[in-house]
């Protein structure tokens, strides 16, 4: 069973999990606007996937950050800092087999690769 973290009306995350269920893939969501990341998961994905990728640039959170709160965001700390506070601001969805990360977004060619289908 995989655990998909996301928020329900991305629009990335409604393309995975249309995916998964349209494979037949088992999966339990978590709501990171609900639910939030607790700090010793959100460290495994910093190590898995570095900051910089876990970090979501492009999003209307990072938008809505002042300039000075954007420069401060300069390293892995005063990253998860900021995703602990504002978790939609971490890219989406993070999906884990086995408390491990295994994707990160969505793009159907790598789900195919790494969930078979």
């Amino acid at each position: 069973m995989l655990d998909v973290y996301g928020i329900r009306n991305c629009n990335t995350v409604k393309k995975a999990l249309a995916w998964l269920d349209e494979h037949g893939v088992d999966y339990r969501f978590h709501d990171l606007k609900r639910e939030g990341v607790d700090e010793d998961r959100l460290r495994r994905w910093v190590e898995a996937l570095g900051w910089e990728a876990l970090l979501n640039r492009k999003g209307l959170t990072w938008r809505r950050l002042s300039e000075d709160e954007r420069a401060r965001v300069n390293d892995a700390e005063s990253a998860m800092a900021l995703m602990r506070e504002k978790p939609t601001i971490i890219k989406r969805p993070v999906v884990e087999r086995d408390g491990e990360v295994i994707l990160l977004g969505f793009d159907a060619d790598a789900y195919a690769e790494a969930l078979g289908g």
